[in-house]
């Protein structure tokens, strides 16, 4: 029985308006696959991102220029046809991965060859807004220990008024690229005494100068998407990275990037962009390999994937094989 791949754009509404400092949107746009064998189906999930010049039209075409290899089973030469678009990877190997764990009737992290998933408290995402807004949203999100604080350009004042309001809470302050060389010291002794876990990406991916000296754990976002960047991310000062499917190509390369990172001494984030309970299952899969949990993507959509990921306060749970795995 021949192979059966099919491609659908799917869109998620988001919870209200989810903001970062460069965009701002109202619902998400994603991209998801279905292979389908002999009974069997294995399904992936990817979010074009514009940050990286990705469209839904331009990932939909790399993996339509990509059918003739999986059509064929030759899934290896698909994965580097698509090397050079890692969202169209990512949703083609993890669709893979899923076929294969359904066909051998073996769960995901066996193909992966890590650990079983285990339930982990995620991260949970306080978008960029005015002071009281924040302050708002951080005590609602009571239940969560960790928070992450989306900041643009001056947002010192929504960290140190999200601190006062969550004492307890464990926060990542998360700049999405918009400090600069100029103005990262002063931000960074500003939150002396403060519960931070991290800083993320507070400059520019790809900035040539190194961080400023600080007992502050920094970590790499838009500036890490494989193995080659973790040296000189390193060199520059970077001690911790988020590792999303849709920067490095899906479930098979995050485990080696994470291995490669954890072994140069990194702490590792097992991060993702806002999307379904698809595109979080093969991440949450590798669980075991990661030091913090980010993945509450479907928390900050207003309806999800048939099926998903369950979330109990702060806690998710392995999926269901019936979603993915």
């Amino acid at each position: 029985m021949p192979l059966r791949f099919d491609v659908q754009a799917v869109s998620y509404p988001t919870r209200g308006t989810f903001r970062i400092s460069r965009s701002s949107v109202n619902a998400v746009h994603v991209v998801q696959i279905t292979l389908n064998r002999q009974g069997f189906q294995g399904r992936g999930e990817c979010r074009p991102y514009a940050r990286y010049d990705q469209t839904v039209e331009s990932v939909t075409a790399a993996l339509e220029n990509a059918r003739q290899f999986v059509e064929a089973g030759a899934f290896e030469t698909a994965l580097k046809y698509l090397s050079e678009n890692e969202a169209a990877r990512n949703a083609l190997e993890s669709a893979w991965v899923d076929l294969r764990a359904k066909q051998a009737n073996a769960p995901a992290a066996e193909i992966l060859n890590v650990a079983p998933p285990s339930s982990r408290d995620t991260a949970f995402t306080l978008s960029w807004g005015s002071v009281d807004d924040m302050v708002v949203a951080a005590k609602t999100a009571a239940t969560y220990p960790w928070l992450k604080i989306k900041i643009g350009k001056g947002g010192l004042d929504r960290v140190l008024a999200v601190a006062a309001a969550r004492p307890d809470a464990r926060l990542i302050i998360d700049a999405n690229e918009a400090l600069t060389p100029a103005n990262l010291p002063s931000f960074l002794a500003a939150l002396s005494g403060l519960n931070i876990a991290l800083i993320e990406q507070p400059l520019p991916a790809g900035h040539v100068e190194n961080l400023p000296k600080t007992d502050l754990i920094i970590c790499a976002d838009e500036g890490l998407h494989g193995i080659d960047d973790l040296s000189h991310l390193w060199t520059q000062g970077y001690r911790a990275v988020n590792v999303k499917l849709d920067k490095c190509g899906g479930p098979i390369a995050a485990r080696e990037l994470i291995n490669e990172a954890k072994s140069m001494g990194f702490i590792v984030m097992a991060g993702c962009m806002v999307g379904s309970s698809l595109a979080m299952a093969p991440m949450l899969t590798l669980e075991s390999l990661c030091d913090i949990i980010d993945l509450d993507g479907p928390l900050l959509l207003a309806e999800d994937i048939k099926g998903g990921l369950r979330y109990s306060g702060a806690t998710v749970f392995p999926p269901d094989r019936s979603l993915w795995g």
